[in-house]
């Protein structure tokens, strides 16, 4: 990342510690936005995943049960890391039959029938149950007092250092996308030599920058597929940037626009950091009970409600047709924007690319708070609305932006 964003626990220690790649040191539960009716075509069945992605887990349920991995619903995308419960929706499938399936990495806990397919962003929330090892002698005390004040004044809504890739790179190659310039795209998909330890890695970039692309492509790992596919296409007709641009698949293009994105509301959150827990005259206000905003003309008449947690300041993900605020926080977001290179009509791009942009609270709720320790660390429990990262509770209780 080109920065480092601040904490809002700033004058509060941190535990330190590391959370280990352990599967029972991270658990994550999703909380359901409703329940199913126990009738219709689609079985909801509650599956408990280890060590393989939400579409992973897909795949190998549509492998077993012959259903076609487009058929299957599930309302949020989980990672490979740790141990994960969550719902998905199979079509015309008895629930006799699903109970029975013995997957690798994946356990059946329950299935229940319901009419519609589960959609993506059906869900309440997550509820997060993760060990800090080697954290500090007084990491109860340290972790429940950040704790508390993010129970009081909300979690800065971070996206944070993990939407940006392994380099930490995703956002400058969608930057470069807005901005159109291909070769730009092309040096920060490549990346730094400096931000990779794999020595055949960081000699491949480092080729590239001198200008060896035959090199390059020959000492990239296999893991960079896309990276060997947009220099082949370079090598063949130099200076065609665009061109070998197109090799990177739609899709992760579409990715490194929504890092971008996630890159410039941070900032946002940064700068509004010491105000989170307040709407200003301008503002567009975040309800919390249904997601819809509204312009702030008396800061006053609405602070009770910002107190109350009914409503917060929102940030940007910007996009051709999103709402603006006014006054000084249109002047906030406008200077991020300049300050990027950008424009709103940046967003504007053709086809499937095309950004519309929308509003994110710049903060949300953390729930049903619980700290413990054990011989293995200090396990920390927390609940929070759907599209939060644990990893912005994390870092105000670790005061470190490495979690690995």
């Amino acid at each position: 990342m080109e920065q480092s964003f601040p904490y809002l626990t700033a004058e509060l220690p941190g535990i330190g510690g590391v959370i280990k790649e352990e599967p029972e040191d991270f658990h994550v539960a999703e909380i359901s936005l409703y329940l199913p009716e126990g009738a219709g075509e689609h079985l909801y069945v509650e599956i408990e995943k280890r060590g393989i992605t939400t579409l992973e887990a897909v795949r190998r349920l549509s492998r077993e049960l012959q259903v076609s991995e487009r058929d299957i619903g599930y309302a949020g995308m989980k990672d490979a890391r740790g141990v994960t419960r969550q719902t998905v929706s199979i079509p015309r499938v008895a629930p006799e039959r699903v109970l029975a399936l013995e997957l690798p990495g994946v356990r059946v806990l329950s299935a229940m029938r319901h009419r519609n397919k589960l959609k993506l962003g059906h869900l309440a929330g997550n509820r997060f149950r993760i060990r800090v090892r080697e954290a500090a002698a007084d990491a109860a005390a340290r972790a429940e007092a950040v704790l508390a004040v993010l129970g009081a004044r909300g979690m800065p809504n971070f996206f944070g250092v993990q939407r940006y890739g392994a380099q930490g790179n995703s956002h400058l190659i969608g930057r470069a996308l807005l901005a159109g310039d291909y070769r730009g795209a092309v040096d920060a998909l490549v990346g730094d030599p400096a931000a990779v330890r794999d020595e055949r890695w960081r000699a491949a970039i480092e080729a590239y920058r001198r200008g060896d692309l035959a090199a390059s492509i020959a000492a990239f790992p296999g893991h960079c597929r896309t990276e060997r596919e947009v220099l082949q296409r370079l090598a063949k007709h130099p200076d065609g940037w665009e061109r070998a641009f197109r090799a990177v698949h739609p899709r992760l293009q579409k990715l490194y626009l929504s890092a971008c994105q996630s890159e410039l509301f941070d900032r946002v959150v940064a700068a509004r950091l010491a105000t989170i827990d307040r709407v200003e005259a301008g503002d567009l206000a975040w309800k919390h009970d249904n997601g819809a905003c509204f312009l702030v003309e008396d800061e006053a008449a609405e602070a009770p409600r910002a107190a109350r947690f009914e409503i917060s300041p929102t940030g940007p993900l910007f996009g051709a047709r999103m709402k603006l605020p006014a006054g000084r926080q249109l002047a906030l977001e406008e200077s991020v924007l300049a300050g990027a290179g950008l424009t709103l009509a940046s967003f504007d791009l053709p086809g499937s690319r095309w950004l519309e942009g929308e509003r994110r609270p710049l903060r949300v709720p953390v729930g049903e708070v619980r700290v413990t320790a054990d011989p293995q660390g200090l396990v920390i429990e927390f609940g929070l609305p759907r599209g939060a990262y644990a990893t912005s509770v994390l870092r105000e209780v670790m005061k470190t932006d490495f979690l690995g």
